[in-house]
């Protein structure tokens, strides 16, 4: 369904009834990156709320940069709430999804019953996480230059972005919706604001998270250490759950549905 908010119009996916259940992806998905985990949710008695980020798959693509500030993905998650008229809702995020879901938690903490976090973890634990997780995260900085960064992921047929995120099991797909020029640009967004590459160097400030919190971080993570998800239970001041999964890489709600499944629901009962 289309959802008119902020300013702008998302694509949001919304099934099942319950208690809602905000999933929020990252770079470079959609809300289709959560479609084992809707099955799932919405059989066990939750109404899951999947939207399309501003800039990525059929939600709209602002052609202003000021338009991809944090601000502004907070206001449209905050906006998709209140004209699904939920008060409260857990939410779950991956990678990008992860920083903005805690932004959320962090801001409007009577709207939040819990969050869980996959992959990534605070972006303060980012930083802390030093030179290991900085080395990962090198292509934050590459993705500062406009058309520089476009040219790299595109050139020889997307062959660099092949190779860099060759481990997404849906990555034919991922390519074609980055053939879109204006879509190849306005999904790097995240990265080229307040996201940007001075995350890897000085830490955002911002409230606790007050909910209780799970981080979910499996082994095979090419972009992000566990010390930048374990470092994050101190900014949490609600209570704190730590899942490591081995043998796993970045995307792991496609490559392990039922365990992921498994974990959140378990998670989700006791909220």
């Amino acid at each position: 369904m289309r959802i008119e908010t902020n300013g702008i119009e998302l694509e949001v996916q919304v099934s099942g009834t319950g208690a809602d259940v905000l999933l929020v992806h990252g770079y470079p998905d959609t809300h289709a990156v959560w479609r084992h985990q809707v099955a799932a949710l919405n059989a066990a008695g939750y109404r899951t709320i999947a939207p399309d980020l501003r800039g990525f798959g059929a939600s709209d693509k602002p052609v202003e940069l000021a338009d991809y500030e944090l601000t502004h993905y907070v206001g449209d998650l905050v906006g998709v709430l209140d004209e699904l008229g939920v008060e409260r809702a857990h939410l779950v995020g991956h990678d990008w999804g992860s920083p903005l879901v805690q932004l959320l938690a962090a801001t409007v903490p009577d709207r939040v019953a819990s969050v869980s976090l996959l992959s990534a973890g605070s972006p303060a634990a980012n930083v802390e996480a030093g030179i290991a997780q900085r080395e990962k995260s090198w292509y934050f900085l590459l993705f500062q230059f406009p058309g520089i960064a476009e040219r790299w992921l595109s050139q020889d047929d997307f062959a660099n972005t092949r190779q860099w995120l060759g481990s997404h099991p849906d990555l034919p797909e991922v390519i074609e919706r980055l053939r879109d020029p204006r879509a190849l640009s306005t999904s790097l967004g995240l990265y080229r604001t307040g996201a940007g590459a001075q995350v890897l160097v000085e830490p955002p400030v911002l409230p606790p998270v007050l909910a209780p919190v799970m981080g979910i971080w499996s082994s095979e993570d090419h972009f992000l250490t566990e010390e930048s998800m374990v470092g994050t239970e101190k900014h949490v001041h609600g209570t704190w759950q730590y899942e490591r999964l081995d043998g796993l890489g970045h995307w792991l709600q496609l490559e392990a549905p039922d365990r992921i499944n498994a974990l959140l629901l378990d998670f989700l009962t006791g909220k």
